[in-house]
């Protein structure tokens, strides 16, 4: 007794068995019933998707004995003929194995003669777009004047390498890949047809693995019927397809969650027994990630049972460093075919997304104060105060500790006042060194440093900072950039701030004012002693040199 594949078995004979293409059967459907049809279609899409199976199917509608119908009912003589490969007025022809000018000649020179048995004489060619120049230009003429009696049904699955001296002359159809869940559904319905033992999961597996042809998925379903023995579990396609194990990746992205590089090499080794697919597993990996991002964004899909064992990790793995890990394993995933250890290759993308995942001290806070830890504290810069305009510096001794900027000078860290009088509005003593020094304690970076910069601390009501901005630099406060700055400080400090900026003439330096004046100082200096350098003189007086003042820059610190 023969077997027939399944694939062969369960290809569709009607319009209404097509699973995932309601799009095209729906254009074709209507077009049959209008009797509204055209001389050439082109059928596209990638591999199992049913390109060949609409095309046979339509010739079956265009030479049914009941007329063109919508939908045929193969039973005549020509609809079986159709599906048993032995009606003469359908020519199937293998582009990729005809590709000279000649074989095509030799097809079109019976194109004038009249169908033998059938309405229309049918030319079906599968992957046209492996024919040469030659052979579409010699197609070309007749593609676009055929005889009343001829259709030409061309199916591809790269349609840019078609001419577009072709494509004008088609009525094109773009067959989509099917989802993962239309590609179950029918292997559910085969295995409930055909009395064969099966289980979801295992059922979904082979379905992931189809990647949206439903070819493929119908081979795969033969291939874990003889691995399982006449049925589909789980286990059975997991090592069928080598398909590594849900919960070695959920164990990496816990030892992620805690950064413990020893537990994700130990999960490595404990993988590697299994001699798996470590591309596999990279793309694994990037699926749950993508699956825990969307649970932190968007919510808990409650269609989706899978999502349960990442409800935990979504709140022990932030929003960012979930990010920060799929673009790590993504470049992983590029850079995997160029090294040569796949096993290291995988370990070393693990340890990557730990080496960059950010965790400097100026973005923890401490445990004791709950507070970042200040940065440390700048040392006073040297140089007299320029004459063109006083300073207000303090001496270095006067200068608090981090700690007191946030205590005593500008009072920003302390929590709101649980009394219910009215808040007291708190003037700040605007010290820039102390404004300087919660700049850096707060690592204010970019933008928002240089808009903060630029500005003096003017007074503090409870969670109100007014900044007062000096008015050559207003072109710096932007609504971007100072929500940036408003949210770091806001961030630094432990509760919401809203900040207020202000231009006008700052009652003291601003720091960019100071580090101005310094480098000023700096630069006279330099130039000074240039001038007084004697070595210098003496080259002057030998050579008659001129000594270019604007190229003299001072020493790096």
């Amino acid at each position: 007794m023969s077997y027939t594949v399944l694939a062969r078995k369960w290809r569709p004979r009607r319009f209404e068995d097509l699973v995932g293409q309601q799009h095209v059967v729906t254009a074709l459907v209507n077009s049959l019933a209008a009797e509204r049809l055209h001389h050439a279609y082109l059928f596209s899409g990638t591999r199992g998707v049913g390109k060949t199976t609409v095309a046979r199917i339509l010739a079956k509608a265009l030479n049914c004995a009941e007329g063109v119908v919508a939908e045929p009912c193969g039973v005549c003589d020509a609809c079986v003929g159709i599906d048993e490969g032995r009606f003469v007025d359908l020519l199937e022809v293998d582009a990729a194995s005809r590709t000279k000018v000649e074989d095509t000649r030799d097809l079109l020179d019976h194109v004038q003669y009249a169908p033998s048995s059938g309405r229309f004489k049918v030319y079906l060619i599968d992957e046209v777009h492996m024919l040469s120049k030659h052979s579409f230009n010699a197609l070309l003429k007749t593609l676009e004047e055929p005889p009343p009696h001829v259709k030409f049904l061309l199916a591809t699955t790269d349609p840019q390498k078609l001419p577009v001296t072709v494509l004008s002359r088609c009525l094109q159809f773009n067959l989509k890949r099917l989802t993962a869940k239309q590609i179950e559904g029918q292997l559910q319905k085969i295995c409930t047809a055909e009395e064969l033992q099966s289980d979801a999961p295992g059922l979904i597996a082979l379905a992931r693995a189809a990647d949206g042809s439903m070819r493929d998925a119908l081979s795969l379903l033969d291939q874990a019927l003889a691995f399982g023995g006449g049925g589909v579990s789980k286990e059975s396609a997991d090592a069928m397809l080598g398909t590594i194990d849900r919960g070695h990746v959920i164990r990496l992205l816990e030892g992620l969650a805690v950064a413990d590089g020893a537990a994700l090499l130990a999960e490595i080794a404990a993988i590697d027994e299994f001699a798996p697919d470590y591309a596999a597993l990279l793309d694994e990996l990037m699926g749950e990630l993508q699956r825990l991002a969307v649970i932190q964004l968007v919510g808990r899909d409650k269609m989706k049972e899978e999502q349960e064992a990442l409800l935990d990790l979504s709140a022990n793995i932030s929003k960012e460093d979930v990010q920060l890990y799929y673009q790590i394993a993504v470049q992983g995933r590029s850079d995997f075919n160029i090294c040569r250890d796949p096993r290291s290759s995988v370990e070393m993308t693990l340890l990557r997304m730990l080496a960059f995942r950010p965790t400097a001290a100026d973005t923890t806070k401490d445990s004791s104060t709950g507070q970042r830890p200040a940065a440390p504290k700048p040392e006073p810069k040297a140089g007299p105060k320029p004459a063109t305009k006083p300073v207000a510096r303090p001496t270095p001794k006067a200068r608090p500790a981090p700690a007191a900027v946030r205590e005593e000078s500008v009072a920003l860290s302390a929590p709101e006042s649980t009394d219910p009088a009215p808040a007291k509005i708190v003037s700040v003593q605007p010290i820039s060194g102390d404004w300087e020094t919660l700049l850096n304690a707060a690592n204010i970076r970019g933008a928002a440093r240089q808009l903060a910069e630029h500005c003096t601390v003017k007074e503090q009501t409870g969670s109100r900072l007014a900044l007062t901005l000096a008015e050559e630099s207003a072109h710096l406060n932007t609504v971007q950039v100072k929500g940036r700055l408003e949210a770091a400080l806001g961030e630094y400090l432990g509760h919401k701030l809203r900040l207020e900026i202000g231009t006008g003439s700052p009652s003291v330096a601003t720091p960019a004012q100071i580090r101005q004046a310094g480098e000023d100082q700096r630069m006279r200096s330099a130039r000074e002693a240039i001038e007084k350098d004697p070595n210098v003189q003496a080259v002057q007086a030998a050579f008659d040199a001129v000594l270019e003042t604007d190229t003299i820059q001072p020493a790096e610190k």
